[in-house]
């Protein structure tokens, strides 16, 4: 006999639950379908969690080995103990994925571990671990499977020389030579953890930059970071064309620009992207259609084709980040609450936790001027920060693009010292419709970081105060009667 649910959610990760989670608080009743047995998807059981906390210890430990010295602090007897590491890091998985557990049982959210798939429009299968079956009937479903890694034909991942990103954060030994094939985020946050613990890495890209797609000084800053470690190494527009594993090592073959090179490594970290969970769903059952890459079309409301059934987080369009899952897990379950909720978002942040952090949102340079906006751009480095420097982490700064016309903010690139937890503010000053002079005019307090994101506002105009500006031009002396005033 089939069970009858009202609403079901596919996938329990940061889209999933959160959209569970919401349609219980609204009074709804729902049931979540999620092939793991732990809840919290891949953000927490394997991406975006794990890997933090393996870059904070990373960066403790590179802090007392290293940089602490200049500030006469002399650590002696430091030391890595991998297992240890990892068995923490396992532990503030536990915690997170427990605590969603918990909110399940406090909202009274049923829980199916098994894999579902489509029946017709209203009916799931699912596939249970023990091998038996059990089918459900809903009237709403929401589709948030997530992503998994993309595998290339001619580089087999084995799990013990050829690895993926799962098997990266739960290695037991710090490799001595770890190649990375894939400059993007996964790829190089992985890379500097290991950098940082004693590896020597090299970082094989088939693009002119690393991290595709993002601003380019803002990666550019970045790569000249990378490049001063001493171990480590990047190659651009190259690629790896063949590796050959024997007795627990690879022989690696990378093509670059200036010919052919030949490595030697235990690891070769295969992390050039992930693709949206779909083609297990049988979607066609149900009416609908995944495109050639994967992905489920879906309106303003997460609605798909057919309109009982939504998509959120990676199985719909790019970027795959989890607090965008997240964001549409509210608003797919609002919809289905009978509320007139829609998905509008100006301002979309990302970061990448490599060293120096990188965090982003809105349109690069080259984004807006394809667009037709004239551009201008403020920028100030975390160099002429009182409180960076007081925290020894200079690298890097804070840019801020404005429409000419408009003074209105089109993007906000960062590369420094904890710019992720900056990009807050300029997030909320985009979705508002802020412009610079308003990040300006704000008083922000000293000394902190975010005083950058001031200073980068007046660069704007060429009225920053702690470092060598423009003169100010016609608009910039309105401004600066402007900011007299205050």
């Amino acid at each position: 006999m089939a069970k009858t649910v009202k609403n079901v959610v596919i996938g329990a990760g940061p889209g999933g639950y959160v959209a569970a989670i919401r349609l219980a608080q609204l009074g709804e009743s729902v049931l979540v379908i999620d092939k793991e047995p732990s809840l919290g998807g891949t953000c927490l059981n394997w991406g975006c969690i794990p890997s933090k906390a393996l870059i904070h210890a990373a960066n403790t430990y590179e802090t007392m080995t290293g940089d602490a010295e200049e500030m006469g602090i002399t650590a002696t007897g430091v030391s890595v103990d991998l297992a240890k590491l990892m068995a923490w890091k396992d532990g503030v998985v536990t915690k997170l994925t427990g605590g969603i557990a918990g909110l399940f049982k406090h909202h009274k959210i049923e829980h199916i571990q098994g894999a579902a798939s489509f029946v017709d429009k209203h009916t799931l299968s699912i596939a249970k671990p023990d091998d038996s079956t059990e089918t459900v009937t809903f009237e709403n479903a929401i589709i948030a499977t997530g992503s998994s890694i993309i595998n290339l034909p001619h580089l087999k991942v084995d799990g013990e020389v050829l690895i993926d990103s799962d098997a990266a954060i739960n290695l037991k030994e710090v490799p001595k030579h770890l190649v990375l094939v894939g400059g993007g985020v996964i790829g190089l946050e992985l890379g500097v953890f290991y950098a940082k613990l004693g590896a020597q890495v090299t970082v094989v890209e088939m693009q002119p930059q690393l991290l595709p797609g993002m601003d380019t000084d803002v990666v550019n800053a970045l790569a000249r970071s990378l490049k001063k470690r001493k171990n480590m190494t990047v190659h651009l527009n190259s690629k790896v064309a063949s590796v050959d594993v024997n007795n627990g090592t690879a022989t690696v073959t990378v093509e670059t620009p200036k010919g052919e090179e030949t490595l030697s490594a235990d690891k070769v970290l295969v992390a050039i992207g992930r693709k949206p969970n779909t083609s297990g769903l049988s979607l066609e059952k149900a009416g609908l259609k995944a495109d050639d890459k994967g992905f489920v079309a879906t309106d303003d409301q997460l609605r798909t084709g057919v309109p009982h059934i939504f998509a959120i987080g990676d199985v719909t369009q790019p970027p795959m980040l989890a607090h965008k899952a997240s964001k549409e897990g509210l608003v797919a379950a609002a919809v289905i609450a009978g509320q007139p909720e829609r998905l509008d978002v100006r301002a979309m942040p990302a970061a990448v936790f490599t060293d120096p952090e990188v965090a982003t949102v809105g349109l690069t340079e080259a984004q807006a001027k394809e667009k037709g906006y004239e551009v201008t751009v403020g920028q100030f480095p975390f160099a002429a920060s009182g409180r960076a420097l007081t925290m020894n982490e200079s690298v890097g700064f804070t840019k801020i693009m404005t429409d000419a016309k408009t003074d209105q903010l089109l993007g906000v690139h960062m590369v420094g010292p904890h710019v992720a937890e900056l990009l807050g503010e300029v997030t909320l000053a985009m979705e508002m419709g802020a412009t610079a002079e308003d990040l300006a005019l704000t008083v922000h307090m000293h000394p902190t970081l975010s005083e950058t994101v001031m200073e980068a506002a007046e660069a704007v105009h060429g009225l920053a105060i702690h470092s060598a500006s423009k003169p100010p031009r016609k608009a910039a002396k309105k401004s600066a009667q402007n900011l007299a005033k205050v």
